[in-house]
């Protein structure tokens, strides 16, 4: 079964559906940041030693398990060549 039909088939389930959704904006960093890395033509070891930390920090990172600080987010796009801001919205 392939992953496009494997996550359709769960998102039957309303519940699974609505845990989902509510990781979309975390989902959306995460993509972002490889996002940029990818776009700036480097890899997360090169992205690491212009941090001054290790590999392993960078990929916990872009894997969304880690709760980076915003200073952290500024570094890690500034190691990209990229600035970072702020985008909000209201929800109501």
């Amino acid at each position: 079964m392939s992953l496009q039909r494997l996550k359709a088939r769960a998102f039957e389930n309303p519940e699974v559906k609505a845990e989902y959704d509510q990781l979309a904006p975390e989902f959306a960093l995460t993509n972002t940041l490889i996002s940029m890395r990818q776009k700036a033509g480097l890899t997360q070891d090169e992205i690491a030693k212009r941090m001054g930390t290790q590999k392993s920090n960078i990929s916990r990172l872009e894997r969304g398990s880690s709760n980076p600080s915003w200073k952290t987010l500024q570094n890690y796009a500034h190691a990209c060549g990229f600035e970072l801001s702020v985008n909000v919205q209201n929800i109501c």
